[in-house]
């Protein structure tokens, strides 16, 4: 039977919490949705652990455009939701996302709380929330869901090192806007805690503004961190 949701998560290097996060996502499996978990060539045991508590575990080349395009690939649900692994959905997230992509849209996303108690980082996600709203332009922390004809039509995530989620934004809001959902997703603070908020703010900025100048996206990543293949 053809499921109505599929959950991808593009994972590296998540052993420490991934068995976790998955067990998070049990509610939803029991409720007919699929989760399906693409490594992108991890040193630790994360596939392992995804295989013991997704309903797929595959490899992909590394990076979350192209680990995401298998894992669609990979399960031919109604909606397929992206999910990164320290990113934390509402319990009620498959009604949601069913209510919204059998209503006027097609796409959408959540709203995201930054796990913190840091007025910052409280900050820093309602600004987040706030200019998705405005532009409707959606980062991968948000949780984007996306029927499964549309992500066709658009061809998939670009292949990019980095900027994927702004490059699918782009592509999508040409075949209708995004549903704004106001239930929100929690995402870890690590990523701002390891580099300290400000720097983070400073650097994310500074690097969107370069994309859209349009800056070569494996630059860009390389910059950020990333280890493009």
């Amino acid at each position: 039977m053809r499921p109505a949701l599929c959950i991808v998560v593009p994972v590296l290097d998540e052993a420490a919490s991934l068995a976790a996060r998955l067990q998070a996502l049990d509610m939803f499996r029991r409720r007919g949705a699929r989760v399906v978990v693409v490594d992108g060539g991890s040193q630790d045991d994360t596939l392992a652990i995804a295989r013991e508590h997704a309903d797929l575990a595959l490899l992909a080349p590394r990076g979350r455009a192209s680990q995401m395009n298998a894992g669609a690939a990979a399960c031919p649900a109604d909606v397929l939701l992206f999910l990164h692994a320290d990113t934390t959905l509402p319990d009620n997230a498959d009604a949601l996302v069913r209510r919204a992509t059998l209503g006027p849209f097609a796409w959408g996303r959540f709203d995201v709380r930054i796990a913190s108690p840091r007025f910052a980082l409280r900050l820093v996600s309602a600004m987040m929330n706030l200019r998705s709203r405005w532009t409707g332009i959606v980062t991968g922390d948000q949780a984007m869901f996306v029927r499964q004809d549309l992500f066709r039509r658009v061809g998939g995530f670009p292949d990019l090192p980095l900027m994927e989620d702004i490059a699918m934004s782009r592509a999508l809001k040409r075949q209708g806007p995004p549903a704004c959902l106001r239930d929100r997703v929690t995402t870890s603070a690590r990523r701002w805690e390891h580099h300290g908020v400000w720097r983070t703010i400073f650097v994310m900025w500074r690097l969107r503004a370069a994309y859209f100048l349009g800056a070569d996206p494996r630059e860009l990543a390389i910059q950020y961190g990333y280890r493009p293949r």
